[in-house]
């Protein structure tokens, strides 16, 4: 889709962007069911060549925000493309109710084009159906003279990262198995200012990968681990971001039991998160140094699968008994942790669909966070604005004792069903060298939705892409100014 300033062509579709209050378009019969946040309306040109208006509705003006922008954008997009109009135009008469102006602002319009492109996004590989044809332009201002290019470019390449990482999500698991995985991120990353190197096979045992080897011994495709590095800047704080990768979670000999357990591919979200704002990041050549590390496995019972009441031993010298084959996210994560502490990395973010229990703390709408008090509260940040909510939860060390073991160091599951999330950051952290800062995201809950709304549909999310992109953008940019001062 091109954003086009003045033009002569007259757009098929007209978008009336109204708020609950708002006085204008006089001459439309809008109700205030209309102008509710997410409801639209059309109405049809009484002849052929005559104008489509679609009133699309903010909600209060008091609470207006760029995420409330990009849902517009999402839900105009997805009904202008559903009727296969070519091309529209925001009404001019708009811009001063949303802005204030007659001129967009740059982030108003990155903002635009990434709702618009998310919320048009489907994933039909799999289905004997072709996609609409796409919208060609739309014209968000009449002045000739606006130059909305670089915005709209950014607003594009973290939409197409979000759409990266949904796509993997959403993919079969029979298509995306641990090593094709391996084979796709290398894909995704040819010709990239990064280097890949991929650990697998007698290399993980050398390195003592041991909770990949127990988790992905039964399947028939082997565990992997693969560390994306990114140094643009040598002397940038080197920040590892970690993103659990379980293909397909089947529970291991714990099996799950459900109707539909499709959504088990689901289980790499984090992985996909990491992939996505790694391409944002590299992509706008960010200066840093970043080492993407993925922990890759499928959690599936056969007769050489880990069982309960294994031991599974860590080159940090601790030991964890395995209570429930179902709790594996935790038992990779060590794994990478660890090595991205060996590595050098002095900041460390994990990010992973990890257990259910945080939905039933926060809903299905914001994610978790624990760890480091000064990162937690920017990643909160970012997300009110960005639309990747999250909200932090507490580290509380009395409750260490619940993952104590007779048999091991620890147990990897909790002796209580209380406060599961809170329990699983609280395993992670004991892998985490204190010197370090951390931060442990949960994103179990936010990883796919049931509906279409806005600019998120059915299936995956790409929770986490643009949130993570934006804190090592903001990282960067407190760094150049504390340089400079």
């Amino acid at each position: 889709m091109e954003i086009k300033t003045g033009t002569e062509q007259k757009a098929e579709v007209l978008i009336e962007l109204v708020f609950s209050d708002g006085g204008y378009a006089p001459e439309l019969p809008v109700s205030a069911k209309m102008k509710e946040r997410g409801a639209q309306a059309w109405f049809y040109g009484r002849s052929p060549g005559e104008q489509d208006i679609l009133i699309i509705g903010l909600g209060a003006r008091n609470r207006f925000s760029m995420e409330i922008l990009r849902e517009a954008a999402g839900n105009a997009g997805r009904a202008i493309q559903d009727i296969g109009k070519k091309t529209a135009a925001v009404n001019p008469s708009c811009l001063h109710e949303l802005f204030g102006s007659t001129l967009w602002p740059q982030e108003a319009v990155t903002a635009w084009v990434e709702g618009w492109q998310l919320g048009t996004y489907l994933f039909i590989k799999y289905k004997s159906v072709e996609k609409q044809p796409p919208v060609e332009w739309i014209q968000l201002s009449p002045d000739q003279q606006q130059d909305y290019a670089t915005a709209a470019e950014l607003g594009q390449i973290r939409a197409e990262a979000t759409s990266l990482a949904r796509d993997l999500c959403n993919e079969a698991a029979s298509d995306l198995n641990p090593a094709a995985f391996v084979s796709r991120i290398q894909h995704i990353f040819a010709g990239r200012d990064v280097k890949i190197h991929v650990y697998e096979g007698e290399e993980l045992k050398q390195r003592q990968m041991n909770g990949l080897q127990a988790v992905g011994a039964g399947s028939k495709y082997p565990p992997a681990m693969v560390e994306i590095s990114y140094t643009s800047d040598p002397d940038a704080e080197h920040l590892a971001l970690i993103g659990k990768g379980v293909t397909f979670d089947m529970g291991g000999m714990n099996l799950k039991d459900a109707r539909d357990l499709s959504d088990a591919r689901f289980d790499m979200g984090g992985a996909a998160a990491i992939i996505g704002a790694m391409d944002v990041l590299t992509r706008l050549k960010v200066r840093a140094r970043i080492s993407a590390i993925i922990p890759i496995v499928d959690n599936v019972p056969d007769g050489g699968a880990f069982l309960p009441s294994d031991v599974v031993r860590y080159p940090n010298g601790l030991t964890v008994q395995v209570v429930n084959t179902d709790a594996e996210g935790r038992l990779i994560l060590a794994d990478a942790i660890l090595h991205a502490i060996r590595s050098g990395a002095t900041q460390v973010i994990d990010v992973a669909t990890l257990t259910g229990a945080v939905g039933h703390a926060l809903g299905l709408k914001v994610a978790g966070v624990w760890g480091d008090a000064e990162y937690a509260e920017q990643l909160m940040q970012i997300g009110e604005r960005n639309g990747d909510r999250i909200w932090r939860l507490p580290l509380v060390d009395e409750d260490e004792e619940l993952l104590n073991s007779p048999y091991a160091d620890l147990a990897n599951l909790a002796s209580n069903p209380y406060g599961g999330a809170n329990m699983a950051a609280l395993f992670l952290r004991r892998f985490v060298d204190s010197k370090a800062r951390w931060c442990h995201i949960d994103m179990a809950n936010t990883a796919q939705v049931p509906s279409t709304r806005g600019y998120k549909v059915l299936g995956a999310t790409g929770y986490g892409v643009r949130l993570l992109a934006d804190f090592v953008c903001e990282q960067i940019s407190a760094s150049e100014r504390g340089g400079n001062s």
